[in-house]
């Protein structure tokens, strides 16, 4: 499993500081309006509006590093550099205007500026600068000064495996793969290097390199299992082929600085603010426009951010050719779907599917967006088709199973639907979702309501905090007519779930049905409050509660035709 060698913690403390003066004179509308963009991660507003407000006060530091900030979280680091260079002539400390002016600098080939910026004090910080000189060195033919820095880097506490991870990229980036191979396998004293999934990757091809295939495809089996992403597996395939895989992770020295910023970013996922690890996303892909990890991280940072129009737009930049254009598709769809395009999303994966018909996960994906939609005919076969390719069940299968039933059981074709959750149970015994959806469905459908009493029971024990499932064992209860046993789990559920229409509905049932019929009838109007009158919940007939307001439940019940309110003998 891929594991994070250094903590937010450590590496912040690593990381330089930003250190500006307080804020001057200001265009105050345009740096307000910038203010409000940058709260809301709008960078595209947040660029214009401070860029605007620099009109009037270019010099003011805080405007300028805000400036840089944007432009950098856009990916436009040609436009962050002037700003940049202004802050520098200010002689300012800027985190963020050091690391544009660096990734300049090496983007251009500007050796001796970069050594010379981070000797004197203007780097991006302690572990970055170190690994930067090294690739640096290495830029510059000192092969020996280069591996000297590694080692100088390796030497800081937490840091040993992250210094040795570029030595072995640059070996290999230099031919020598023996070496390489030595320091990921970790030779004869040590444990092997990092198991990231590009450090196995990377690891892998220089097996390959050295003519040893068959260790390399043990090593991603191993690694990765059978549920391998495309890029694993098209990587695995050319191993099958017995012939050297090419070392392309790293092309030369300005590619291992943009590793530096990506590995960075990597370690700083969740951990820190996704705004700010965006920056090193960003400047990898400046760096290595072929960086197709570097890409996804950027679409994902900007999709947890809520800027699903650029999250989209990263995400299409994926070469159509490349193992992840499917993952990178199926990003965005997922984030033209949080944008509310549920349209544009399906078509995505309609488009997705038919050029990758081989792939479950591209019809699970599709499936899953036509049951969101309440498509539930073409979810089903979108699932059909997913089971078909998958082949033999498997426990991980368990989440197709259950959804393809709940689009069944959505379109009353209960025989399947139940089949498909018990066999959802069968892949994973016990799981909370399926036992809790299971035993509801049974009660509203009045069978087996012994079993459905069980296995909400132990969805509840499971998940106690959760208002659904305590719902359900209220709810199942109440069915079984043991109203005073059911009244306690409906008013926990609310508290849980305090504003749910379906919950409120049912307690106010509940309320009824031990006579309490003033909060009965307070619940019902809480639970037409709560009714979304543009998404309405299936779960939930407002006129039916409008009824239940006028005449009781009792009369609505009679009307129905169902079996009038009754407590059980005996509480069984």
């Amino acid at each position: 499993m891929p594991v994070k060698i250094l903590t937010a913690g450590a590496i912040a403390a690593l990381l330089q500081g930003i250190a500006l003066p307080a804020l001057a004179d200001i265009n105050v509308g345009a740096y307000l309006a910038a203010r409000q963009a940058r709260y809301q991660n709008d960078f595209d507003a947040a660029a214009q509006y401070y860029s605007q407000a620099l009109i009037r006060d270019a010099a003011n530091p805080v405007i300028l590093e805000s400036t840089a900030i944007a432009f950098m979280a856009l990916g436009d680091i040609d436009r962050a550099v002037p700003v940049a260079r202004q802050i520098e002539e200010q002689d300012l400390q800027s985190q963020v205007a050091f690391m544009a002016l660096i990734a300049e600098d090496v983007a251009a080939g500007n050796h001796d500026a970069v050594i010379e910026r981070i000797e004197g004090g203007q780097g991006v910080g302690q572990l970055a600068d170190g690994l930067i000189m090294a690739w640096t060195e290495l830029a510059r033919g000192d092969v020996d000064a280069a591996l000297a820095l590694f080692d100088e880097v390796s030497e800081e506490r937490g840091l040993k495996n992250f210094a040795l991870y570029h030595k072995a990229l640059a070996l290999a980036s230099v031919g020598d793969f023996e070496a390489a191979e030595a320091i990921f396998s970790g030779g004869e004293d040590d444990a092997p290097l990092q198991r990231t999934r590009r450090g196995t990757r990377a690891w892998a091809v220089t097996l390959s390199q050295l003519e040893r295939n068959d260790e390399a495809i043990a090593l991603l089996d191993d690694a990765f299992g059978p549920n391998a992403d495309p890029e694993i597996l098209a990587l695995r395939a050319e191993l099958e082929s017995g012939l050297p895989v090419a070392f392309d992770m790293i092309s030369g020295p300005k590619d291992g600085v943009a590793e530096v910023f990506f590995s960075i970013g990597q370690a700083l996922l969740g951990d820190m603010g996704d705004d700010y690890t965006l920056l090193y996303a960003r400047v990898a892909q400046y760096l290595n426009p072929d960086h197709v990890d570097a890409i996804l991280m950027s679409a994902e940072l900007l999709e947890s951010l809520e800027r699903y129009e650029l999250a989209t737009q990263t995400y299409k930049s994926v070469p159509r050719d490349h193992p992840s254009f499917t993952a990178a598709e199926m990003g965005r769809a997922e984030a033209l779907r949080r944008a509310d395009k549920m349209d544009a999303a399906i078509e995505v994966l309609e488009q997705l599917r038919d050029s990758h018909p081989e792939l479950p996960m591209v019809h699970v994906a599709a499936a899953d967006l036509y049951r969101q939609s309440e498509q539930y005919d073409k979810a089903v076969t979108a699932y059909d088709n997913a089971i078909d390719l998958l082949g033999e069940a498997q426990p991980g299968h368990w989440f197709v199973y259950y959804a393809r039933a709940i689009s069944h059981e959505r379109q009353d074709e209960w025989p399947e639907a139940e089949a498909d959750f018990r066999k959802a149970l069968e892949l994973n015994p016990e799981h909370p979702q399926v036992l809790n959806y299971l035993g509801y469905s049974l009660v509203e459908k009045q069978q087996k309501l012994d079993e459905a009493l069980d296995m909400i029971e132990r969805a509840v024990e499971a998940q106690p905090d959760s208002g659904y499932i305590v719902d359900s064992l209220g709810w199942v209860l109440y069915r079984l007519g043991r109203y005073d046993e059911s009244i306690g789990h409906m008013e926990r559920a609310a508290e849980l779930m305090p504003v749910d229409p379906v919950v409120n509905d049912h307690l106010g049932d509940v309320l009824w049905a031990v006579g309490r019929e003033i909060e009965a009838q307070f619940q019902w109007r809480r639970a037409l409050s709560f009714v979304d009158k543009e998404n309405p919940s299936p779960d939930v007939d407002p006129d039916r509660i409008r009824r239940k307001l006028e005449v009781g439940l009792d009369v609505v019940l009679q009307e129905e035709g169902s079996p009038p309110l009754e407590v059980a003998d005996d509480g069984g």
